[in-house]
């Protein structure tokens, strides 16, 4: 191994920062690897061996829980957890709301100039994007059929590895150097940004042609009643994502070593640092990229199947936001982290998915303020993975597409109808939150396949194969 592949990996494993790291890689380069080893090693050294215990609230700060019936307890505990902390200033648990790391899938949580990468998520920026076409809905019952799976199959990509990549096809705006030099960590990822943009990997990552019911004629998008053939997308930043979660909220842990185990996953970043600045700016990156990544399926699969889009709606996940929250009936400023929680502002309008055979929503926020204007993002898990797996019969599964007339193409059982809440139970639960504009059936979905590892294409080197869902 050469002095600069060693060097490589030593700092790689170490905890060095941001301008910690750049000091470390000039001295390298100047003095070589003894010195700069030997700077690399003091910084380690200075790390405390018995951190002073942080202080977290005795009790959690008071929430809103919708669909509480639907919502089992560790997600409470996890949601109480995150109220104690010192930084918190307000939450709010949609009926979506599953377990997860840190906070639970569905929490939402305000928080005063920090940032917690763990409350963002591990897939930054998960997205919705619906595109609604000149087209009736019955075009999926006629010959057009296989055009539009033809369009949709020949122009989107799944799964894990070398299946989940291309060559590098698409020239995006996006992926100019000079928007992945703000540190070593960005510069590191704009290959996975190459070869992973407008792909959709795996998880509960979907591309869908279904019907879009608009039953009034007065509606935001301005299209009149009936059925539209539309085209709807989920997924986010990909390796891109998880790698800025990894780096941050590893980093994150690090910095704050005496934070209590329960509340570990939800280590910050003070938006006064330096880290905080890095993280924010990677997490804006990734939002970006994840949005590219839609539009650009949208557009290929559009121009195959030959339509041009009347409508269209985007929303986001696994993020963060500078807004205005009401605290004791007072204003403040705070970073509003939605864990799998959909922005609810007023007008703001968003789509919550129901499954591979159950319907979506296209929604529009009422803005209420105890629920930092957020709603659920989906249906929630119901079961685990692994519970999924063990538990749901294929046969099942099959029987429930065949009786609703959905083509599945790709899927795996861990994502079959049966392991998520009934999606009409959790958007019932929140109608002081959203109102509904339109209802999305999906008819042809495209999903990964659940590959076992010994048939995977590995990723070529410098590509992140990892990503969250």
């Amino acid at each position: 191994m050469s002095d600069s592949q060693a060097f490589s990996q030593l700092v790689k494993n170490s905890h060095l920062d941001g301008k910690q790291r750049n000091e470390a890689w000039a001295l390298f380069k100047a003095k070589g690897y003894t010195e700069a080893a030997a700077f690399v090693q003091k910084i380690e050294d200075a790390v405390p061996l018995a951190p002073e215990p942080l202080a977290i609230r005795p009790e959690p700060l008071p929430y809103r829980t919708w669909g509480k019936e639907l919502i089992d307890e560790a997600s409470h505990e996890q949601m109480n957890s995150a109220m104690r902390l010192p930084v918190s200033v307000a939450g709010a648990l949609m009926p979506d709301a599953h377990k997860g790391y840190g906070l639970p899938i569905g929490g939402v949580l305000a928080v005063d100039n920090a940032v917690i990468p763990y409350a963002v998520g591990v897939d930054i920026a998960c997205r919705m994007m619906l595109t609604v076409y000149p087209v009736g809905a019955e075009a999926l019952d006629k010959d057009e059929n296989s055009l539009l799976q033809n369009a949709l199959v020949d122009n989107t990509t799944f799964g894990a590895g070398g299946a989940g990549l291309h060559s590098g096809k698409y020239d995006h705006p996006l992926l100019d150097q000079s928007n992945w030099q703000a540190t070593s960590l960005l510069r590191s990822l704009r290959e996975t940004a190459i070869h992973q943009i407008g792909t959709s990997g795996t998880g509960n990552h979907f591309v869908e042609w279904g019907a879009l019911t608009i039953q009034s004629a007065d509606n935001p998008l301005n299209l009149k009643p009936g059925k539209y053939l539309a085209l709807l997308s989920h997924s986010g930043s990909r390796g891109v994502g998880y790698k800025i979660a990894e780096h941050y909220s590893t980093l994150a842990m690090w910095q704050m070593p005496g934070l209590p185990e329960s509340v570990k996953h939800l280590a910050w970043l003070s938006l006064d640092s330096e880290a905080g600045q890095e993280y924010w700016h990677a997490m804006h990156l990734a939002g970006e990229f994840a949005s590219a990544n839609h539009h650009i399926i949208h557009e290929q699969v559009a121009k195959a199947a030959g339509l041009t889009p009347v409508a269209a709606i985007e929303n986001h996940h696994n993020f963060a936001w500078k807004e205005t929250v009401k605290v004791d009936g007072k204003k403040q400023e705070a970073i509003v982290h939605r864990k799998g929680a959909t922005p609810a502002g007023a007008g703001v309008l968003g789509i919550i998915p129901g499954t591979m055979a159950d319907e979506g929503y296209v929604v529009s926020g009422k803005g209420l303020a105890a629920s930092l204007n957020s709603a659920s993002h989906g249906g929630g898990r119901m079961m685990s993975r692994n519970q999924a797996k063990k538990t749901i019969n294929p046969r099942d599964q099959q029987k429930i597409l065949k009786e609703r007339g959905i083509k599945l193409i790709g899927g795996r059982l861990d994502e079959a109808p049966q392991a998520y809440k009934q999606i009409a139970q959790v958007i019932q639960a929140q109608s002081d939150l959203v109102d509904i504009i339109g209802k999305f059936q999906p008819r042809l979905v495209r999903m990964a396949t659940d590959e076992p590892l010994w048939k995977r294409k590995p990723a070529p080197t410098g590509i992140v194969d990892q990503e969250g869902d």
